[in-house]
C-alpha cells in the first residue's frame, strides 16, 4: 500500500490547468481520470494527482521547495513531455538529463513550472522505480 493517497495542486484556471496537464502527462501514459466543478483527477489506474481552486477562495500559489513528480516509463517519454509542456506554456527549470543528486544511480529526470508557478519533474527511474 502507497503512503501517499493524493496530492493537489492549486490553480487558479482549472479548466484551463486540465487542458495543460493533458498535454504534458499524456506523454507520461497519464489521464484525466475524473473532473468536476472545481477539480481534475489525473493518474493511471487511480487517481493520484488533483488540481484544485483553493478552498479558502484565495489565490493559489506554489510551495517553495515543493514539487510533484510524475514517473515517466522511461527517458524519451519525459523528454517527449518536457518539450509537450513547453509548448503549452510551461517555463523550462531543468532540461532533460541524468541527476546524480539522486541516491540511486542511472536517474534521468527534466523541471517545468507550470503557468500557475507549480513545479513539476517528470523522472525514469526514480524512487517509483
Amino acid at each position: 500500500m502507497t503512503i501517499i493517497d493524493h496530492m493537489s495542486l492549486g490553480v487558479a484556471d482549472v479548466p484551463a490547468a486540465r487542458e495543460f496537464y493533458l498535454t504534458l502527462l499524456s506523454k507520461l501514459g497519464i489521464n484525466c481520470l475524473a473532473e468536476g466543478e472545481g477539480f481534475a483527477a489525473f493518474g493511471r489506474a487511480r487517481v493520484e494527482v488533483l488540481l484544485l481552486a483553493p478552498f479558502d477562495g484565495r489565490a493559489a500559489s506554489a510551495g517553495n521547495g515543493a514539487h510533484v513528480a510524475f514517473a515517466a516509463p522511461n527517458r524519451e517519454a519525459a523528454t517527449k513531455a518536457h518539450a509537450a509542456g513547453l509548448d503549452a506554456g510551461a517555463s523550462d527549470e531543468v532540461a532533460p538529463g541524468m541527476r546524480a543528486a539522486y541516491p540511486m544511480p542511472d536517474v534521468f529526470a527534466a523541471y517545468l513550472r507550470d503557468p500557475w508557478g507549480n513545479k513539476t519533474e517528470l523522472v525514469h527511474g526514480g524512487f517509483s522505480a
